[in-house]
C-alpha cells in the first residue's frame, strides 16, 4: 500500500516562486555533486497544497540509483513528535493529566534524587518535586542524553548502557528511574531521553507496544504507509543511507539498524518514514488534528502543544536557540526577532541526528520538510533550507 498524496498546486498557486525554489533545487544539486552529501528529497506545502517535492543525488552513494522520492530515511528525533501526539491523543481520552507524576504509571520513577557537586564532593539532592508528564513532553524532567556531556550522570547513564537495541522500552524506563537527575524537574530544559520514556508511558496506558498503538492510531489512520521502527524487506530496496565515511572529517558514518524489528522502540529517535509521510503528519498539525477527515486531535489540543511551555526556563542553547522556547513535542519560535532564522511566532519544528527537518508556520499556512542521511552537515542544511524556502514566499 502506498502513501496517499496530498493535494499540489504550482507555486505562483499559493504565492510561492517558482524561480526562488529553483535556487533552492540548485544549491541541493550543487551540494549532491561536490559529495557534500548523497542525496535528499525536500517537500513546500502551503495553503494545504504540495507546491515542491523534488529529489536529489543517490539514494546509496554505494550504487548509482537516483534518490526516488519515496525514499525511507530514519528519522531519529522527528520520531518524537510523532510520540508526543500519541501521548496526548490518551490524554484527550482522560486517561492521565499533565501534572501528574511520572511515576504513577512508572513506580521506579519515586524517589528520584539529583548529582550535586559541591567542593569535590558529589552528593545525591531528593528532587523538589517529582517529574511530571508534561516535563517528559517539555523536556524540563531532569533526564538527559549519555552523549549531551561528559559529567557523572552522563557517564552513569553510559555505565547503565541506557541505549540497547536488544532491551525492551520496559527495560530502559526502569533503567532510567533509577539514575540521578541532572537537574530538578522544571529547573532547566535539557534534551533527553524523556520522550522514550513518554514511548513507555503509552505502553503502559495502552496496553499495546508502542510500534502496535502508533500503527493502529496514528501511522495507518494518516496513511503514513511506510513509517514505523523498521522497513519491510519488500521495501528495503528504497532506504535512503549515508556516506560510510563523513566528507568533511573523514570520521566513520554509522547509522541504526533498521532492516530487522528492534526490540527497543525509542520514541525518542527510533522511527523511519518518507518525506510524504512525515508531510501528511505536518498537514494534520497545520490542520488543528485532523487530515481528509480523521481526527486525531482536537483543534485545542494541538494549540497547547504548540505553545511555550517553558516561560523563563532556560538550557541547552544550543539546540534551542534565542527567540525560542518548547512545547509538547516541538520547539516554538516565541518572538519574531532575535534568532538567525526567518519564520513568524508561533512557528514550531524539529530535526533528526541524521540531517531530518521540518518546521510548521500556521501564520504562513506553510510546512516543509527535507530527509537528507548526513549526520555532521545536518546543521547547515537545516538552517539554509529553511532561509531558502522563506525567501521563496512571493505575497
Amino acid at each position: 500500500m502506498s502513501t496517499p498524496s496530498l493535494p499540489t498546486a504550482k507555486p505562483e498557486e499559493v504565492g510561492l516562486s517558482s524561480s526562488r525554489l529553483g535556487k533552492l533545487s540548485e544549491v541541493l544539486r550543487a551540494q549532491v555533486e561536490r559529495g557534500h552529501i548523497p542525496g535528499a528529497v525536500a517537500i513546500v506545502s502551503r495553503n494545504g497544497k504540495l507546491a515542491y517535492h523534488e529529489s536529489f543525488g543517490v539514494r546509496d552513494p554505494n550504487g548509482r540509483e537516483p534518490m526516488p522520492k519515496d525514499a525511507i530515511f530514519r528519522i531519529y528525533s522527528m520520531s518524537k513528535a510523532i510520540v508526543s501526539v500519541a501521548t496526548m491523543m490518551l490524554w484527550e481520552e482522560g486517561k492521565f493529566l499533565l501534572n501528574e507524576p511520572v511515576s504513577k504509571y512508572i513506580p521506579t520513577f519515586a524517589g528520584q534524587t539529583v548529582l550535586v557537586q559541591r567542593d569535590g564532593t558529589t552528593d545525591h539532592v531528593a528532587v523538589d518535586r517529582e517529574a511530571t508528564i508534561q516535563d517528559l513532553l517539555r523536556h524540563t524532567s531532569g533526564l538527559t542524553y549519555e552523549f549531551r556531556g561528559t559529567g557523572p550522570v552522563h557517564k552513569a547513564y553510559m555505565d547503565a548502557k541506557v541505549y540497547r537495541r536488544s532491551q525492551t522500552n520496559a527495560d530502559q524506563a526502569e533503567i532510567l528511574g533509577k539514575l540521578p537527575l541532572l537537574h530538578q524537574p522544571g529547573a532547566r530544559w535539557e534534551y533527553s531521553r524523556s520522550t522514550d520514556v513518554l514511548g513507555r508511558l503509552v505502553e503502559v496506558i495502552s496496553g499495546q507496544s508502542l510500534g502496535a498503538f502508533l500503527d493502529e492510531r496514528v501511522l495507518k489512520p494518516l496513511g503514513m504507509s511506510d513509517s514505523g521502527f523498521s522497513v519491510p524487506e519488500a521495501h528495503q530496496g528504497r532506504i535512503a543511507e549515508a556516506f560510510a565515511k563523513d566528507p568533511e572529517g573523514g570520521t566513520d558514518v554509522q547509522l541504526i539498524e533498521v532492516r530487522q524489528k528492534p526490540s527497543f522502540e525509542s520514541g525518542g529517535g527510533g522511527m523511519v518514514a518518507t518525506t510524504l509521510d512525515y508531510a501528511r503528519f505536518l498537514q494534520m498539525m497545520l490542520n488543528g488534528g485532523v487530515l481528509d477527515g480523521t481526527r486525531l486531535l482536537a483543534r485545542p489540543t494541538v494549540a497547547l502543544m504548540t505553545s511555550d511551555h517553558l516561560g523563563p526556563v532556560t538550557g541547552a542553547a544550543d539546540l534551542l536557540p534565542p527567540g525560542y522556547g518548547f512545547g509538547l513535542g516541538f520547539a516554538v519560535r516565541t518572538q519574531a526577532g532575535i534568532a538567525s532564522m526567518p519564520g513568524a511566532v508561533g512557528q514550531y519544528y524539529w530535526g533528526g541526528a541524521a540531517g531530518t527537518t521540518f518546521w510548521v508556520d500556521p501564520v504562513e499556512r506553510l510546512y516543509a520538510v527535507l530527509m537528507i542521511q548526513a549526520p555532521v552537515q545536518r546543521e547547515f542544511y537545516r538552517v539554509m533550507f529553511r532561509d531558502m524556502v522563506y525567501s521563496a514566499i512571493a505575497d
